[in-house]
């Protein structure tokens, strides 16, 4: 039975793709997904994405997790990585900042146009096509990238703490400098004052 299946493979909070559900075709798990739904047992995300219905300690309506939807959708996607979070969220998780984003910012290889917003459970999503195909090997890199192109708007400290962060952030990254001289054509000037201004322009000599 399908609910069997759901029940032991999928968190209460965690997205279900229909695509990963077993059946002799998607019209079928479709068919099975809205009885399931009109019965109370399932919740309907969007087309094609569903979560348990569950309470919370609270007696409250469980919401999906807008955490895992992100990390199934968009940055790891069949096992392979295929995108990365950006912006001040980005800035926030390193300590850069303590502004808490207002939505999430996310480049992924999922992204079919170049700057793409969606609303997910209230909660909003930038979805940017990345500047080349994103993979284990590159991510660091261009994650890195991103922040020194974006970061003198959001950093909250300079000199030696900035400095001592950003090296902190590239050790945490795995950031290789080798793929970031290959990327850096592509993001704007300021990236190498920026990155001058963290002490790292040896690192790309």
């Amino acid at each position: 039975m399908l609910f069997d299946y759901i029940i032991s493979n999928f968190e209460k909070d965690e997205p279900i793709f229909l695509a990963e559900l077993p059946g002799k075709s998607k019209d079928s798990i479709r068919q099975e997904m809205k009885k399931l739904t009109d019965e109370g047992k399932i919740e309907r995300l969007y087309n094609g994405v569903y979560y348990r219905a569950y309470q919370t300690i609270l007696g409250t309506k469980g919401k999906v997790s807008v955490d895992k939807f992100i990390q199934k959708k968009y940055l790891e996607v069949n096992g392979k990585t295929s995108g990365y979070i950006t912006g001040i969220q980005l800035a926030n998780m390193y300590g850069f900042t303590t502004q808490n984003p207002s939505c999430y910012e996310v480049c992924s290889n999922e992204a079919s146009t170049k700057q793409r917003k969606l609303d997910i459970d209230g909660r909003q999503i930038i979805v940017y096509k990345p500047v080349t195909t994103v993979c284990k090997e590159n991510k660091g890199a261009l994650q890195f990238l991103d922040l020194m192109s974006t970061i003198d708007k959001y950093s909250e400290i300079s000199g030696n703490e900035f400095s001592k962060r950003l090296r902190e952030f590239v050790a945490m990254a795995g950031v290789n400098f080798e793929l970031v001289k290959t990327y850096i054509s592509l993001y704007p000037d300021r990236v190498y004052r920026n990155i001058y201004q963290g002490g790292l322009m040896n690192e790309l000599v």
